[in-house]
């Protein structure tokens, strides 16, 4: 039940990131909601699945987006598998410290957007870099963060609940 609620999250999130918040952007900068989701299901979930959703949405960034076949699908793989360590510490309702493992998510997304698509071909503009796309990015996607991660968790917390109605343990309240 959690794959399939992973997966159809995964298109909602990446129909939306690639149409409507395109229409949207700030100054060309979207929110990454494909992060926020790779983050939140390794969260909720654990690292296996956050890698494997982050795989998938990170194929799915490189066959629409990418280049370089591979490139998004190892840095969303990685950034899932490193938020799914976090499950055991995050507790229910409180919504800080996923939200600061978002952000920092997205501050290594774009350091290694950096290195890897520009610091490579020789492009040194660390700064305008810093200032014109990564700090935009990162305070667009915690405040869709914001939103979103209550959502995706009170998603699983109703999964959660009816997987263990089915099973007979408690009450559907």
């Amino acid at each position: 039940m959690k794959a399939i609620a992973s997966g159809l999250l995964l298109i909602i999130c990446f129909v939306l990131q690639s149409t409507l918040f395109a229409q949207f952007n700030i100054g060309g900068i979207l929110p990454n909601l494909i992060l926020i989701l790779t983050a939140s299901i390794g969260f909720r979930v654990g690292r296996k699945n956050g890698l494997i959703v982050g795989f998938i949405a990170g194929l799915l960034a490189d066959i629409f987006f990418g280049n370089v076949l591979g490139l998004y699908a190892f840095v969303y793989m990685y950034l899932g598998f490193m938020n799914g360590s976090f499950k055991r510490v995050l507790l229910q309702g409180d919504y800080k410290l996923p939200m600061l493992l978002i952000a920092v998510s997205d501050v290594v997304y774009g350091h290694i957007m950096y290195i890897l698509k520009f610091l490579m071909r020789g492009d040194f503009h660390y700064l305008y870099y810093l200032r014109s796309i990564m700090l935009p990015e990162l305070i667009y996607t915690t405040v869709m963060a914001l939103a979103l991660f209550p959502l995706i968790n009170l998603i699983f917390n109703l999964i959660e609940k009816w997987e263990k109605l089915l099973e007979g343990e408690e009450e559907f309240e």
